[in-house]
């Protein structure tokens, strides 16, 4: 099968699969994340069906909406690709990619990835620019919504210091969200074209934040403000 043929089968596998999923983790989500990859991509040595695979099944069963099984996704994924007779290096190496792609993983104490590639970061670049901007903005509430959580709660602190399993079991408001993960994003971008990327959405984030306190607090009230 070419490669081109290959990547079809592969979206329109995704876009079934994804059909009822929530806004902010549906098929125009691994679509945003495939055409930053290809946008990445330009400026790096990739293999561009890595890159392309890799970000289409990036998202295909995302532990939060699995019961925080991190399992599910890689074996979806693996079973898809070996159905349409990729070779087996190409499964493997996608597969790790969707293994070793989230944020929370960074989390992990201590621990050092065992995976890298180019193919990883590039896709892990344009996955994290999706969670950034306006855009990650709308899918950070969206969240929230569905998770029927909080907006913001002045009492309750974000905690930036959190690790793997309490981020999983996190259910904080959604403004939260913006200092445990969101602004913590910029810094750990990997390619030099997601970083010049990165720079404006951040800045875009935290214009929206200042805006966002001044009309929660509009006289300025120092203390309590719930």
């Amino acid at each position: 099968m070419k490669d081109a043929q290959l990547v079809e089968e592969t979206i329109a596998f995704v876009k079934e699969t994804l059909s009822d999923a929530e806004g902010g983790h549906d098929w125009f989500h691994i679509q945003r994340v495939f055409k930053n990859s290809m946008l990445l991509a330009q400026t790096e040595k990739v293999d561009l069906l890595v890159v392309s695979l890799g970000a289409l099944l990036h998202d295909i069963a995302d532990a939060k909406f699995h019961n925080g099984d991190e399992s599910i996704g890689p074996k979806m994924a693996k079973a898809f690709l070996e159905s349409m007779d990729v070779p087996k290096k190409t499964v493997e190496h996608v597969v790790h990619i969707i293994e070793h792609i989230s944020f929370k993983n960074s989390l992990e104490k201590g621990k050092k990835e065992k995976f890298s590639s180019l193919e990883l970061q590039v896709v892990q670049d344009a996955d994290r620019l999706d969670a950034i901007g306006a855009i990650g903005i709308a899918r950070a509430f969206n969240y929230g919504g569905f998770k029927n959580r909080a907006m913001h709660d002045p009492n309750i602190m974000p905690n930036p210091n959190m690790g793997k399993a309490e981020y999983k079991k996190s259910k904080g408001p959604t403004i939260n969200h913006f200092y445990e993960k969101l602004l913590l994003l910029k810094d750990q971008m990997n390619t030099a074209t997601g970083k010049q990327l990165a720079e404006q959405r951040h800045q875009y984030m935290l214009d929206f934040l200042e805006q966002f306190y001044a009309e929660w607090n509009p006289l300025g009230i120092k203390g309590n403000e719930g």
